[in-house]
This record gives C-alpha cells, sequence and structure tokens, in this order.
C-alpha cells in the first residue's frame, strides 16, 4: 500500500515517521467527539455534555470511550461529583477549541461571502473602554456595514480572558489576569482607566470641597470583586496612606446595583471617570449621581487589545479591531 502512495519512493516526512498525525486523521475522531470533550471540559459533568450535544448520557460515555480507544489513553477522571480531564484530556480539548473555532469561522467567511459584507463579531470589554471606545466604533461600523452583528460583553477582566481562552470571544479590551499565562495572549496597550468616587445628590461628601480619603471610611461602600483592577487601586490609596480599609462593603460585579444602591443610600463607589461621565451627561443617563471632589487621584492598571495568540481573527471581527486601533492612534 505504502508504494502505491508514494510511488517515487519520495519522503513525505509523514510516512516515515509512525503515528505522525496519521493515526488521529484516519481514526475516524469526528466534531462530535471534539464538542463532547470541550463540553466536558465546560461542565465537568458527563451529564451536563450530554445536555449540550443533545444526547444520551449512555451515549455520551460511549463517544468518551471511543476517544478513549483511539487515542489509547485516559481521558477524564470520575470524581464523587462530575469528573476531572487528565492531562491528556486537557490537551484534546485544548486543540479541539482551536477545531471547533475554525469550523465557526469558516461558516462565518462562508456567509459573509453570500451576503456580502457581513458576519459577526464577539467583542468583551470592561467598562470604561466599552463606553469609551467600543460603542462608538461599534456605531461607526455599524453605520457603515449594517449587516454586520456585533455581540459584547461587558465583564471583569478574570471574566472576559477566560472567555476568550475559551473562543467565545474574537477579541478583548481589557487587562491579562495575573494568574494567566501572558504568552497565550497578544496584546497592545490602548488606554489608562482613571476613577473617581460618586455618591448620591446631596450626599454629605458632595458639598463642594476636596474630601480627605479619611472622611470616606465612616461610610458603606460598593466596590467590585477583590481581584478587580478598580477595587485594588482604591485600596491602595486606603494602605499607601496608613488608614484602615472600610468594612461595610457590598461586593457586586454589576454596574446597575451599584447605581442603585449609590442613588438610594449614602454608599460610595468608585467607577471610571467615563461611566460617571455618562451617568451625569443630559445626552447620557442625567442621573442623580455626583462626582465626589477628592484630594487623591485613582489610576487604574491600563487597558490593552487582546487577541489570542496565533488566532485568526474573521473579517468582520479584524475590521472591528483595526477601526478601534486606528481610533486610539
Amino acid at each position: 500500500m505504502a508504494a502505491l502512495r508514494n510511488p517515487q519512493g519520495i519522503s513525505s516526512g509523514y510516512d516515515d515517521v509512525p503515528g505522525a498525525g496519521e493515526t488521529l486523521l484516519r481514526s475516524g475522531l469526528s466534531l462530535r467527539h471534539m464538542r463532547m470533550i470541550a463540553a466536558l471540559d465546560d461542565h465537568g459533568r458527563v451529564s451536563a455534555a450530554a445536555q449540550v450535544l443533545n444526547i444520551s448520557q449512555p451515549a455520551a460515555s460511549r463517544m468518551i470511550a471511543e476517544m478513549e480507544a483511539v487515542l489509547n489513553v485516559k481521558l477524564c477522571e470520575r470524581l464523587p461529583r462530575g469528573i476531572t480531564l487528565t492531562p491528556y484530556g486537557k490537551a484534546l480539548a485544548r486543540r479541539a477549541r482551536s477545531i471547533l473555532l475554525e469550523m465557526r469561522e469558516v461558516d462565518r467567511e462562508i456567509s459573509e461571502l453570500k451576503a456580502g459584507k457581513g458576519g459577526s463579531v464577539f467583542l468583551g470589554a470592561v467598562t470604561a473602554p466599552a463606553i469609551e471606545l467600543a460603542v462608538p466604533a461599534i456605531r461607526e461600523i455599524r453605520r457603515i456595514y449594517p449587516r454586520i452583528e456585533i455581540n459584547m460583553q461587558v465583564e471583569t477582566s478574570n471574566v472576559l480572558a477566560r472567555e476568550l481562552i475559551a473562543t467565545r470571544h474574537d477579541f478583548i479590551i481589557a487587562r491579562i489576569p495575573d494568574d494567566l499565562n501572558p504568552r497565550l495572549f497578544e496584546s497592545r496597550v490602548i488606554g489608562v482607566e482613571k476613577a473617581c468616587l460618586i455618591v448620591r445628590r446631596g450626599h454629605p461628601l458632595s458639598k463642594g470641597k476636596a474630601v480627605r480619603l479619611e472622611e470616606t471610611a465612616a461610610y458603606d461602600w460598593v466596590f467590585q470583586s477583590g481581584g478587580s483592577p478598580l477595587r485594588q487601586a482604591m485600596e491602595s490609596n486606603f494602605l499607601n496612606r496608613n488608614i484602615a480599609l472600610p468594612d461595610r462593603i457590598l461586593n457586586t460585579s454589576s454596574l446597575l446595583l451599584t447605581l442603585v444602591m449609590v442613588a438610594q443610600s449614602d454608599a460610595i463607589a468608585p467607577v471610571s471617570i467615563q461611566v460617571a461621565k455618562f451617568i451625569q451627561n443630559p445626552e447620557g443617563l442625567s442621573g442623580a449621581i455626583d462626582v465626589v471632589q477628592t484630594e487623591f487621584d485613582i489610576e487604574v492598571r491600563p487597558y490593552s487589545l487582546i487577541t489570542v495568540k496565533n488566532r485568526v481573527l474573521s473579517p468582520a471581527a479584524k475590521m472591528l479591531h483595526d477601526f478601534i486601533l486606528r481610533e486610539v492612534g
């Protein structure tokens, strides 16, 4: 059979190396297997993965057994509640995501070719650049190419970076979390976020004079979660001045809940200056919120335009990505 494939006896680089890609290419592993291992990685339960693929749990177990038989390795370990992927399973899941992403990109590109300049973009951003950069860029792109469908998630960098790795976003405007390997990403710093404190209109701290940080400690605070750059910047202000951290805190990642708490109580919340301006602006929300004049500045770590290294953007995603880059100069 080898002579039929290569009658001149020329080495292909694969025929001479047993198992160098040939085993999997001819093994019968399918896209359904790729979806299964990715679903197992996402949900950690065979039953949940079966639901994602719309099959029965016994059928899901058979698919796992098929993959393990082809690869001759154990892909997952059973736990009292659910499963965990072995190192072999994690390696397959990582490659499976890339394969599934490429198939999604093929589908997108074909649709774009059929419909003219269309397609869809999946974008994530933290709040400040979402308001300052993403929304204006989306508005302009949709004016020029109204058929483009844009899906946007506003969340913390920790959430967005993991969604990006999991192929749920094309790119994000955020910060690379400290617990992720920066070599996974390509990033370019495009802005520095400055923050301020907001309170309800008529709050005791909104009398016009500059407020010292120690004057704020007696009030309730609304913070993002402990790992957020904005919270870290605010807490650093307290620690660098040897002032005790506030102990009356509501933790939430919801901007809406933050605004409700501030508007209906004497609570203080740090938010980006872009958010505060939008709330106060007559062309924004015209909200009953005041910005506290302070004797100190709140500067947050710079944010970046981030993609996964070596992942090709679809034409529509690249258009929005490059438009944002041009806007920031």
